[in-house]
Parts: C-alpha cells; sequence; structure tokens
C-alpha cells in the first residue's frame, strides 16, 4: 500500500493530501530511510513522522485498504513519542 494511502487509512494523518505534503517535505521515513508519498509500506515496517516539535515512531501491525475509527489505531503500534527541541526540528 502506498504511504500516504496508509497514513490516511490508520487516521495517523486524518488527509491524504496532507500525507503527501509531510512525507514531501521530508519529514517520514520508512525503516530509517526518507520515504515519498508513492513509497510502498508493508506489515512490519518502521514509521517515523515528524509532526512539528514532536517525533512518532510506530511499527505497522496490519495494512487494510479502509477501516472504521475503531479499527484504525489496530493497524499500528506506537513504538516512541518524544519531543523535539527547536534546534533539532529544523533538521
Amino acid at each position: 500500500m502506498r504511504l500516504d494511502k496508509f497514513l490516511k487509512v490508520s487516521r495517523l494523518i486524518k488527509r491524504r493530501t496532507l500525507a503527501k505534503e509531510v512525507a514531501d517535505q521530508g519529514r517520514i521515513k520508512i525503516n530509517g530511510i526518507e520515504a515519498k508519498a508513492s513509497s510502498n509500506v508493508k506489515i512490519g515496517d518502521t514509521l517515523t513522522v515528524r509532526f512539528g516539535q514532536k517525533l512518532v515512531t510506530v511499527e505497522i501491525d496490519s495494512i487494510q485498504e479502509t477501516s472504521k475509527k475503531e479499527e484504525a489505531a489496530q493497524m499500528y503500534t506506537v513504538i516512541k513519542e518524544e519531543r523535539l527541541d527547536s534546534e533539532e526540528s529544523l533538521t
């Protein structure tokens, strides 16, 4: 599944267009490698997403074409959430 679609279906990012913008800005990594919106994700991949001052690392547990709100959080496991100081967020 495409990265931007997974982010939308899993509700990590609400809209697919926003997921594409975030990926195009280089703020998403798959298994430590910078990812594009069109990158493919699979079960077991680790995603690192930078949301402003927060860095969230999740592992993909399942992939579904669609999901209800209650099921979305079951598609991934949060491994780590960390706050970045202002200097780190610029890199």
